[in-house]
């Protein structure tokens, strides 16, 4: 018999606009290997895929996802109302409200969590530097908090995982 198991819409959904706007899970385990490496002699890149997988199973982390990204794709297209259209649409500075968001992702597995997501969101390694990238006509306002949230929350829970096998030895 087939797998009969259910796919969950909000899930489904949530997968398919990251890859539409151009990220991939790949992109986000890299991005929790190098949060993570300096910390964990063995790290295999397949700890951090199912890390982030994880992540992504959680309903508060897909209701981020299709948020955030609804909400740059209307800026994108010019939909949103003034001065929001022009807030979004440039990713103003002092507009805080997409790292408002991002933190309820990184909440999910702790306060190390936000550690993680301040350092990487300074940095913008991998493909968070393509997100970020003002030039291409693109807005991520949301979707590059969101994406380096994700990769926080799933350093964050190898990090509690690794611990408590440390301390299980």
């Amino acid at each position: 018999m087939a797998d009969d198991k259910k796919v969950d819409p909000t899930e489904e959904t949530a997968r398919r606009w990251l890859k539409e706007r151009g990220v991939e899970v790949q992109d986000m385990a890299d991005l929790v290997f190098f949060l993570q490496e300096k910390y964990h002699e063995n790290l295999k890149m397949e700890d951090c895929l199912a890390n982030v997988e994880r992540v992504l199973s959680k309903r508060e982390v897909q209701n981020a996802i299709i948020t955030g990204i609804q909400l740059d794709v209307l800026a994108e297209k010019g939909m949103l109302e003034e001065p929001l259209q022009s807030i979004i649409g440039s990713d103003e500075s002092l507009y805080g409200v997409d790292e408002i968001l991002a933190f309820s992702i990184v909440n999910v597995y702790g306060s190390i969590g936000f550690t993680n997501y301040g350092y990487i969101d300074k940095l913008k390694p991998g493909i968070l530097a393509h997100l970020n990238d003002k030039s291409t006509g693109e807005c991520h306002t949301f979707l590059d908090d969101i994406v380096g949230a994700i990769a926080a929350a799933a350093s964050s829970r190898l990090a509690h995982r690794a611990a408590r096998a440390e301390k299980e030895k």
